[in-house]
């Protein structure tokens, strides 16, 4: 049922225009186009990074950040959007979170593909190291699963709430060391641990471990567990908030 709700979900986004899903792919594609003139064209950024030009070490960041943005904003929202199926009794509603996650999956597919291929063309092919995307993926799914119960929940009983996400996410990108290095700069070391909490940073580096660096995931056992236990506690957040919210849900809607 999540699958198929999943496909449905990605098609229903773009029903009647005439490129279809092809639009799923043209704004992140458009998006990575302006910030390669902004920065390599415009700012001249000629750094390499594992011996890729930094256009490309940019993108193994965007990459994930664009599924963690797809993905939990489309979580917040989730109920409100199919209120029809959460006024059913017979529906099980709390997995509409799980079918928007696995919905942005399909696009987060193709352009992971696309940055092993432009990897392999400027460097060479990852190797057993390609498999930690696989890793990296599914922490990153489960932290959105994770948020996506709490966002939702007070997104129906708040709707204020979905513009809320949207402006977080918009800080968020900024906030994560995507299109710039935090170790070329010299910032102090509380500030370097305060971006280092942010768990979109381990997803970051993890991608760019995997696909530029060939670093294994077990070289960093403090931001792994800090990573995991701060997903835990997000979901047992969210969780109990959706719980406590449900017998609500219905009314309110």
């Amino acid at each position: 049922m999540i699958l198929t709700l999943a496909r449905n979900d990605f098609r229903k986004k773009f029903a009647g225009a005439y490129l279809g899903i092809v639009w799923a792919l043209v704004q992140p594609a458009v998006t990575v186009l302006m910030y390669w003139f902004v920065f390599q064209v415009g700012l001249r950024q000629t750094r390499t990074y594992g011996g890729v030009p930094f256009i490309l070490w940019m993108l193994a960041g965007l990459v994930p950040w664009f599924y963690f943005n797809e993905a939990v904003s489309g979580g917040a929202r989730c109920l409100v959007e199919y209120s029809y199926l959460v006024k059913k009794v017979v529906f099980r509603f709390e997995i509409l979170p799980i079918v928007k996650a696995v919905s942005a999956l399909y696009v987060h597919a193709f352009f992971a593909l696309i940055c092993v291929l432009l990897t392999c063309a400027y460097a060479s092919f990852p190797g057993i190291f390609l498999l930690q995307i696989f890793y990296y993926s599914g922490a990153m799914f489960f932290l959105v699963i994770a948020l996506s119960y709490g966002t939702s929940a007070i997104s129906v009983l708040f709707q204020d709430n979905v513009q809320i996400v949207s402006i977080a996410l918009q800080i968020g990108v900024w906030f994560t060391p995507i299109m710039w290095n935090l170790q070329d700069l010299a910032l102090p070391k509380a500030l370097i641990l305060l971006f280092k909490l942010n768990p979109m940073y381990y997803i970051v580096y993890g991608y760019r471990d995997s696909l530029i660096f060939r670093v294994p995931f077990w070289q960093h056992p403090c931001l792994t567990a800090y990573f995991w236990a701060m997903t835990v506690l997000l979901y047992l957040w969210g969780t109990r908030t959706f719980r406590r919210s449900r017998p609500h849900f219905a009314d309110v809607l």
